[in-house]
């Protein structure tokens, strides 16, 4: 069961670097969050390129990073705006949603047809959304689910969760034309480049906080460059509905920092319509 300690390690890094980017946000705006968050990670993973083979690269491999690139930059910095517009313990849940837009995006694509697990999976996935914001039922059956569209931080996420259902599939489609090692080495700095010019677009006037929080940006980039390595050593080890399954755990430890870091509220709630997500993806990737 070693491998379990690799996704298991990639959903803790993957939720430190959320709290502390929620953390600098109360001084950055997203945008230049947004760019740390990979522009401060590639030099760790540049790092470890000359002590792994370069691959042959295929025009599959391009096409992938082609389509990734906006996709991902779009999916960051909505990523960015939900964690500073919302609590952590509200938006992070909320990609869990991921596989259940692949079931979807897959029937679309591939013709795949909803098993019984698949719809097992759906209802919970929405039973545990509903928990989210269960404390707000009295006003209504139907007001758990409005008060996510009233909080923008949750639909952001909802649209990330969306985008990262089809990212997953180009990531792995990179992987299978190049290798886990190389793709994660190289892939983060490319999206640091093209994402540069929004930065200094955004920040033109800002951009000296690079060097003022530098102490944190750089916890920011270790943790994600941590991440990164093993995310793809985890889907190079073993099969990636376990690597997912393992990864959802993400949402625990974010809900964690929330109640612990940034003193949120209505943890409980957030916490059992969370675990109840998890269950529901379990059950989609396993079965």
């Amino acid at each position: 069961m070693n491998w379990f300690f690799l996704p298991l390690s990639c959903a803790f890094f993957t939720a430190s670097a959320d709290a502390l980017c929620k953390k600098s946000l109360l001084e950055s705006n997203e945008y230049l969050v947004a760019w740390v968050r990979v522009g401060f990670a590639a030099p760790f993973l540049l790092l470890i390129l000359p002590f792994i083979a370069v691959p042959k690269l295929d025009i599959y491999f391009f096409l992938a990073i082609l389509i990734l690139l906006p996709l991902e930059t779009t999916a960051l910095i909505l990523y960015m705006k939900a964690i500073k517009l919302s609590p952590l313990s509200l938006t992070l849940p909320f990609l869990a949603l991921s596989p259940i837009f692949m079931i979807f995006t897959s029937n679309l694509m591939l013709g795949e047809r909803l098993d019984k697990y698949g719809i097992i999976g759906i209802a919970l996935t929405a039973i545990g959304a509903y928990l989210l914001n269960v404390r707000t039922a009295r006003k209504g059956v139907f007001e758990p689910f409005k008060a996510i569209g009233r909080e923008r931080g949750s639909l952001y996420m909802i649209i990330v969760a969306f985008i990262y259902s089809i990212t997953s599939n180009l990531g792995k489609m990179a992987i299978l034309h190049s290798s886990p090692l190389f793709f994660a080495a190289t892939y983060l700095p490319i999206l640091a480049s093209i994402l540069f010019p929004v930065l200094v677009w955004k920040n033109h006037d800002r951009m000296k906080q690079l060097f003022f929080h530098s102490a944190i940006f750089s916890l920011i980039g270790l943790a994600i460059a941590f991440a990164t390595i093993t995310h793809f050593l985890a889907v190079y080890t073993v099969e990636i509905p376990y690597v997912i399954s393992v990864k959802r755990t993400s949402l625990l430890f974010g809900i964690m920092y929330g109640a612990i870091w940034f003193k949120e509220a209505h943890i409980r709630d957030r916490l059992i319509g969370s675990i109840v997500m998890i269950a529901g993806v379990i059950i989609i990737t396993l079965f």
